[in-house]
C-alpha cells in the first residue's frame, strides 16, 4: 500500500530539508540569515537591500553550496556579529574563506569576507554580489560613487537595460521609503552591475569583477582575496510597513483578454506524452509549440511524430525551429518547408533561430557568425508561406534584449525564461514573479507593436546558454539551473504557474506556453531517471495540472483587472454566466484573504486535497465547495478557484 506523501513533497516535490532564516536584529534593522549569507535586510520593516552573499562560482555559472563551520552568531542589545569559516569544493578544486558580519543599532552593517585558493581554483566570479531590490526602485534615483571618486546622479532603470546600466562602482545611495536613505559602500574590487530583471530576478545585481574582464579565470593556489560590503543607513522611515492579517483581493473592469495558454513539446518527451493523451488532451491547450533541432538528431521523421503526438494532444501546433547553417541558412530553411509541406503544412506558427543564438554572447563580446536576422526571417517567409512568422530568442529574454529580432519582418515576437538561473531557493523562486511585469513591458518595447508569446517556460532550466548544459538533478534537490526541478511536481510549482500566467496575461502577452506535458517541465507523472517522491509509488497528476487545465479553458474570455497586496498572485476573468477567480498564496505561511462579498464555490487545491486531486483529473469540479463568508484562508503554496 502506497503510503500517503509528505507535507514537504506535497508543498515541494522533495523531502530534502528547507531551513528557515535566522532573524538578526540590530534595533530597528533586521537581516535574515540564510547559509552564511543576508537577504531582506530591513529597516523598520522597509527592505533596503534584498541580499549581500559571498559567492563561489565554476566556469559553467554554477553556484557552489559551501561547506559551513565554526558558526559562531552573537547577539546583544547593541547588535549583532557572526562569523563562520566555509569551503567551496568539487572533485577537482576547493576555495576557503572566512567571513564576519557586523550590525549596529546605529543602522549600520558590514559584511567582509577573507579567502584563498586551497588548489589552483577556476571560476567565472568568486567574490559579493549585492542584490537592490525592484519594488519601489526601478525608475528611481540612485547617487553613484565610482571607484575613482567621481560622484554622479543617475537612476535604476526602468525598462530591462540589456547591458550594464552602472559601472566601475564603489558606493550606490538610494531612497527606500521617504525620508529613509541607505549607501551601500563595496570594497575589495572594481564592482558594475546588470539589470537582473533579464533573467527573472526580482533585483538589481551589483557583482565584482567586471565581465569584460576574461572569464573563466583562475586563482592560482594560494591566491588571496578580501572583501567587504557596508550599508549605512540615513533617516527614519515615514512609512514602516506593517504586517496585515488579511490579504484584501478586489476585482475590478475588463483590462484586456485572456491569452492562449499552451505547453512546449520535445521530441524526448512524444512516447510518454502519448502514453498520457487521453488525460493531457483534457486539458484543451491553446497551443502545442514542438521543438525541432537538428543537431540533436531531429529529422523528418521527428517532425511528423511530433505533429502526430500533439493533434492526439489538442490544441493550434506551433514549430520552434532552430537552423544550423550559417552560409545556407536559406536552403536549409527551404528544404524544412518542403518537408512540412509534405505535412500538410500544420504549423500555424513557426518560430525560427539561428543555432549561434542558443548560447549567450556577453555585452562587449564579439557576436558569433550567424545568418543575417532580415534575411533568414524573409527566408522563413518564403519557406512557410501560410503559417505566422515569428522569433526572438529560444533562450531567455536576457538574449533577445541583446540582440533584439527586426520586429518589422514579424508576425510575433517570442522568447522564453527560467526560475532558477541564478538562485535555486523556494523564496527566490516565488520573489521572481515580481520581475515579470518589467519583463512584458521591455518586450513590448523591442516588439513594436507586434504580439509578444512567452515560452516554453518552466521552473526548470531546458537549456543553458552560459555552460554546457543544465545542472542533473539525482538527489531531488534545490539549486540553481536545476533541469529537474522537485517543485515542478509541487504545490508551490502550481502557485508559481498561476502568479507566471497572471503576470505575463496582465503584461499583454498573447500567448503563454508552459514547460510540457511531460518529464522534467511536465504536469503528469512518468518514470524518470531522477527520483520522485512518492508520485514513483503512486503515479498521478501534478498540481500544475490543474491550474494549466483550468487556465487554458479561459482562453479568450474578458480578463478582469485584479488588485492584491504581494503575498498572493491572482487572475480573474468573466465568463458567459459568472466571474472565475484564480488565486494563489505564494508564500509558505498560512494566508487569510478577504474575498469580494458574492463569492460563493471555491476549489482548494492545497496540501489537504493534494492526493485526491493527484488522481482526479477533473478535481476543480468534482472537489469544488460552497464558500460562505469574505474569507478564505490559503495554506502554503495553496491554489483557489472562485466563482460567483
Amino acid at each position: 500500500m502506497t503510503q500517503e506523501p509528505s507535507k514537504a513533497v506535497r508543498l515541494f516535490g522533495t523531502d530534502e530539508p528547507a531551513p528557515r532564516p535566522r532573524i538578526l536584529t540590530a534595533g530597528s534593522l533586521t537581516a535574515e540569515l540564510d547559509a552564511g549569507n543576508l537577504r531582506h535586510i530591513r529597516f523598520d520593516g522597509v527592505e533596503l537591500i534584498r541580499a549581500i552573499s559571498f559567492i563561489v562560482r565554476d566556469r559553467n555559472w554554477g553556484t557552489y553550496n559551501p561547506t559551513i563551520e565554526n558558526l559562531i552568531v552573537d547577539e546583544t542589545a547593541d547588535g549583532f556579529t557572526v562569523t563562520y569559516d566555509a569551503v567551496a569544493r568539487d572533485e577537482a578544486q576547493a576555495f576557503r574563506y572566512s567571513a564576519r558580519i557586523s550590525a549596529t543599532t546605529a543602522g549600520q552593517l558590514t559584511f567582509s569576507a577573507d579567502g584563498s585558493a586551497d588548489t589552483d581554483f577556476l571560476t567565472n566570479r568568486t567574490g559579493f554580489v549585492v542584490l537592490h531590490p525592484i519594488v519601489g526602485v526601478a525608475g528611481r534615483a540612485v547617487r553613484i560613487e565610482h571607484a575613482d571618486g567621481t560622484i554622479e546622479d543617475g537612476t535604476f532603470p526602468h525598462l530591462i537595460d540589456p547591458v550594464q546600466p552602472m559601472m566601475n562602482l564603489r558606493a550606490l545611495t538610494h531612497e527606500a521609503a521617504p525620508g529613509l536613505s541607505v549607501t551601500c559602500r563595496m570594497d575589495g574590487d572594481v564592482y558594475e552591475m546588470e539589470d537582473q530583471r533579464n533573467w527573472t530576478d526580482a533585483s538589481y545585481k551589483t557583482y565584482v569583477r567586471p565581465l569584460a574582464l576574461p572569464w573563466p579565470y583562475t586563482l592560482d593556489k594560494g591566491q588571496r582575496i578580501a572583501q567587504a560590503v557596508t550599508l549605512t543607513v540615513d533617516g527614519v522611515s515615514a512609512a514602516a510597513k506593517a504586517d496585515t492579517a488579511e490579504e484584501r483581493v478586489s476585482v475590478g473592469p475588463v483590462a484586456g483578454t485572456m491569452p492562449s495558454i499552451g505547453y512546449g513539446l520535445d521530441p524526448s518527451e512524444i512516447e510518454a506524452a502519448r502514453g498520457q493523451a487521453d488525460l493531457l488532451s483534457t486539458i484543451r491547450p491553446g497551443q502545442i509549440i514542438c521543438h525541432y533541432n537538428p543537431a540533436l538528431g531531429h529529422d523528418e521523421a521527428t517532425l511528423g511524430a511530433l505533429v502526430e503526438t500533439a493533434r492526439m494532444l489538442g490544441g493550434e501546433i506551433w514549430l520552434e525551429a532552430v537552423v544550423q547553417s550559417v552560409d545556407g541558412f536559406e536552403a536549409e530553411l527551404s528544404a524544412l518547408g518542403a518537408c512540412v509541406d509534405t505535412l500538410g503544412r500544420p504549423f500555424a506558427t513557426v518560430l525560427v533561430s539561428p543555432a549561434p543564438d542558443l548560447k549567450c554572447t556577453l555585452p562587449g563580446s564579439v557576436w558569433p557568425d550567424a545568418p543575417p536576422p532580415r534575411q533568414m526571417f524573409e527566408a522563413a517567409r518564403r519557406a512557410f508561406p501560410e503559417a505566422r512568422i515569428g522569433g526572438g530568442m529560444f533562450s531567455y529574454f536576457t538574449e533577445m534584449n541583446r540582440k533584439r529580432p527586426p520586429a518589422d519582418l514579424l508576425d510575433i515576437v517570442s522568447f522564453t525564461t527560467t526560475a532558477t538561473l541564478h538562485a535555486g531557493d523556494d523564496h527566490s523562486i516565488m520573489e521572481g514573479l515580481e520581475s515579470l511585469p518589467a519583463i512584458a513591458d521591455s518586450a513590448r518595447a523591442i516588439a513594436a507593436g507586434k504580439p509578444i508569446a512567452v515560452g516554453p517556460s518552466a521552473i526548470g532550466m531546458r537549456m543553458n546558454p552560459y555552460g554546457d548544459a543544465p545542472m542533473a538533478n539525482p538527489a531531488n534537490i534545490r539549486q540553481a539551473m536545476n533541469f529537474n526541478d522537485p517543485r515542478q511536481r509541487g504545490l508551490l510549482g502550481a502557485a508559481w504557474m498561476l502568479g507566471y500566467i497572471a503576470r505575463f496575461g496582465e503584461g499583454g502577452a498573447s500567448a503563454i506556453t508552459m514547460g510540457a506535458p511531460t518529464g522534467p517541465f511536465g504536469l503528469i507523472w512518468t518514470p524518470q531517471d531522477w527520483p520522485q517522491p512518492w508520485y514513483d509509488e503512486a503515479g498521478g497528476l501534478f498540481p500544475a495540472f490543474h491550474v494549466l487545465r483550468g487556465l487554458a479553458a479561459l482562453q479568450g474570455l474578458p480578463r478582469l483587472s485584479v488588485s492584491h497586496g504581494d503575498t498572493v498572485e491572482a487572475l480573474a476573468v468573466e465568463g458567459k454566466d459568472e466571474t472565475i477567480l484564480w488565486i494563489a498564496n505564494r508564500t509558505g505561511q498560512e494566508n487569510r484573504v478577504q474575498l469580494p462579498a458574492n463569492a460563493a464555490g471555491v476549489f482548494m487545491l492545497d496540501e489537504d486535497s493534494f492526493e485526491a486531486a493527484s488522481r482526479t483529473p477533473d478535481a476543480a469540479e468534482t472537489l469544488s465547495k460552497p464558500h460562505l463568508g469574505p474569507t478564505l484562508t490559503l495554506k502554503p503554496y495553496a491554489v483557489a478557484r472562485v466563482r460567483w
